[in-house]
């Protein structure tokens, strides 16, 4: 066992990622989807026994699309929108998946990984906080680049990206961060800003791309230190990139709130220790296992989670 590390989990990012990877003929013996929950249950049993975390927490939107980031950015995530109701957005989820969620949540809490989530904020919000407010190196496992922001080689705070699959992930602290990008995690907020992302429906500035945005914060240190040089004219900044920074001022005062990953919320207590399963727990998911056909990717994640509490 190793010492004390926890592993925080971008649950949405990783069931997403499970259900478009695995085929969806893995069905229940009735003919029900599970194809996300026997994939998330396979990263599961993977990411305990390759990185032996003491702490495991399934992090949760409560809100994938918070009301105030939409109030400072209206495009963001709207791509993803299917349609808006009184109590928020109804993002576009494949009714397949849709049916999975309830039970990925019953599994989850079965295996003694608590799911944890905060009113009207996101995933990475929850993530932020818990890393940042209780104190422990921690390993962030998303497919989500803004939460490279949070990575701290003082803290032992990583990453490990799943954008290459689960084949090839990627352990990012600071220096392969730098590498990878050209920026520091505590540029790297600012350097998406620069550069948006239209998969989250954040515009970036126009004609500003991951290499300048990289080499502008290479020179100037921060946002504001960019905005500054160019309202500047003696410094060395090309006409054309000033002209760029200058014609965003309006996006550039309120995307950073946006992307900036909340740190201070007040969550529910939780226990994110890995401990040994009790009988109930063993006969509550030997009854689910053989209702939905868990058999196999269960027992794994059951395995590798036994061995890291003994």
């Amino acid at each position: 066992m190793t010492d004390h590390r926890r592993m925080l989990l971008d649950t949405a990012s990783l069931y997403f990622r499970a259900f478009h990877g695995v085929p969806d003929t893995v069905r229940s013996p009735d003919g029900k989807p599970v194809n996300a929950l026997r994939g998330l249950l396979d990263m599961i049993a993977k990411l305990v026994a390759e990185f032996e975390p003491t702490e495991l927490i399934a992090c949760w939107d409560d809100s994938w699309r918070p009301r105030w980031r939409v109030e400072l950015i209206p495009s963001y995530k709207a791509q993803r929108v299917a349609r808006e109701t009184s109590s928020g957005s109804i993002e576009i989820v494949p009714p397949e998946l849709s049916a999975q969620i309830p039970l990925i949540r019953e599994v989850l809490g079965l295996l003694g990984i608590p799911v944890v989530g905060a009113a009207d904020h996101e995933a990475d919000d929850v993530i932020g906080t818990i890393a940042t407010r209780f104190p422990m190196p921690a390993d962030i496992v998303t497919g989500d680049r803004d939460l490279f922001q949070l990575i701290d080689d003082s803290r032992g705070i990583r990453v490990i990206y799943t954008g290459r699959g689960m084949s090839h992930l990627e352990v990012l602290d600071a220096a392969a961060l730098e590498a990878k990008q050209g920026v520091s995690p505590t540029q790297y907020a600012d350097f998406a800003v620069l550069r948006g992302d239209p998969s989250d429906g954040l515009p970036g500035v126009a004609g500003i791309g991951e290499k300048t945005a990289a080499a502008l914060l290479h020179d100037f240190g921060n946002l504001d230190g960019i905005v500054a040089a160019a309202a500047d004219p003696g410094t060395a900044l090309s006409a054309a990139v000033r002209g760029k920074i200058s014609a965003a001022q309006d996006y550039l005062k309120v995307a950073p709130r946006v992307v900036e990953v909340v740190r201070d919320l007040d969550l529910p207590e939780f226990d994110g220790r890995i401990r040994p399963s009790t009988p109930d727990q063993d006969n509550s998911l030997e009854e689910l296992s053989s209702t939905w056909g868990l058999s196999s990717s269960l027992k794994r994640a059951q395995r590798a989670l036994a061995d890291a509490s003994s």
